[in-house]
């Protein structure tokens, strides 16, 4: 075999499944389109997918403007999929990125308020700082509960989310709240709001998420404690015999996943919003997941995925103009790829490649949690 034709056999291992998925996806996506005609009071236009899908793709690469839009909405998709994928690594199913998320905003916007006034250069970093150490700390409970008495990570995420979004309300509506304002909302953040470096909205959010991508690949393929997360992961009766610590593991996975997730929240307060509701929250957290699974939980393929996600919610807006399809259409989009990324066997079928290795070792993952192995 040539060396042309392994390399290719080689990348279309890699990028098969998340290819057939989206491809899938697509096609489910279009017929969800034509079906919604039926319900309408509109003439039937069999070309309206093809109108909806052109219209999603110009508004997220068809201008400069567009393009900045994509990278500023894929920013906390990257940081919320390293979050997530670094977790896999470790063999846990982090789906508190979404509670870890919205700490890290809470931990940024209060320093940020404080420091309103301060010199940027010492009011940002102290605001991103917050949101990291914020989101770390909602991270290092599940780790924590896990490593110490076995509490299942998806559980206890799960029970954090929640209380993550009750405790911005209180903040937010108590110590938080602006004196006067119509409705409970923070004070602006001032000089800790991260500077636009491209257009008008393209902030430097972008360059620590990039910067984020390289540190996450280093410590995991090029650093001890990254091996050990990695074969925690695998293996964690082989780990532990090897002389390694897996409950440590544990915790300091769901502590830098949890870091992770409040930097993205931080970013999005400091860089796009400057300010809280007590209704604050996004999808990025539930997102991140999706993220991570296309992205086979490699920061590299995290950032394409990301990019295929944020290019989505950056051109739902234009697609809702040019082709009246709400931007919920995205929401299935992203459902359904998670759908088929789950349902392997499927897939692999499609692929033509019975018994070749094209699923997910996250799904793996995933199914282990739900058995409800335990860390020793």
């Amino acid at each position: 075999m040539s060396t042309a034709r392994r390399l290719g056999r080689v990348v279309w291992s890699a990028i098969a499944l998340p290819a057939v998925s989206i491809g899938l996806a697509l096609i489910v996506g279009a017929v969800v389109i034509l079906l919604s005609q039926l319900v309408v009071d509109e003439p039937f236009n069999p070309f309206l997918p093809i109108t909806a899908y052109v219209a999603l793709v110009k508004g997220s690469v068809g201008s400069v403007d567009a393009i900045i839009n994509t990278l500023v909405a894929t920013t906390p998709l990257i940081l919320g999929g390293l979050s997530v994928g670094l977790a896999f690594k470790a063999g846990l199913f982090n789906i508190g990125a979404q509670g870890q998320f919205l700490l890290g905003a809470l931990g940024a916007v209060t320093v940020g308020v404080a420091l309103n006034e301060a010199p940027p250069a010492v009011a940002i970093p102290a605001a991103l700082l917050a949101g990291m150490i914020a989101g770390a700390f909602w991270g290092f409970i599940p780790g924590a509960l896990k490593a110490i008495s076995g509490a299942h990570e998806v559980v206890t995420t799960i029970m954090l989310n929640f209380i993550a979004i009750g405790v911005i309300a209180w903040a937010v509506s108590g110590p938080l709240d602006q004196p006067g304002s119509p409705s409970p909302i923070t004070a602006q953040v001032g000089n800790a709001a991260l500077p636009i470096l491209v257009g008008r909205n393209g902030h430097a959010g972008i360059l620590l998420a990039a910067a984020a991508v390289a540190i996450i690949w280093w410590l995991l393929f090029r650093t001890t404690r990254g091996f050990e997360i990695r074969t925690v992961g695998a293996n964690p009766d082989a780990a532990r015999y090897a002389g390694m610590r897996p409950r440590f593991i544990t915790v300091v996975s769901m502590s830098i996943a949890g870091s992770l997730a409040g930097l993205a929240g931080a970013v999005v307060v400091l860089g796009v919003t400057h300010h809280m509701t007590a209704s604050f929250g996004t999808t990025v957290g539930f997102d991140s997941i999706a993220v991570a699974l296309l992205g086979a939980s490699n920061p590299i393929g995290i950032v394409f995925s990301a990019l295929l996600f944020g290019g989505m919610r950056a051109g739902a807006q234009l697609m809702g103009i040019e082709a009246l399809i709400p931007r919920e259409l995205v929401d299935v989009l992203q459902a359904t790829i998670l759908l088929f990324l789950i349902a392997t066997p499927v897939v692999s079928r499609i692929i033509g490649r019975r018994g070749a290795k094209t699923g997910l070792d996250e799904a793996q993952t995933i199914t282990r949690s739900y058995a409800g192995e335990t860390v020793r």
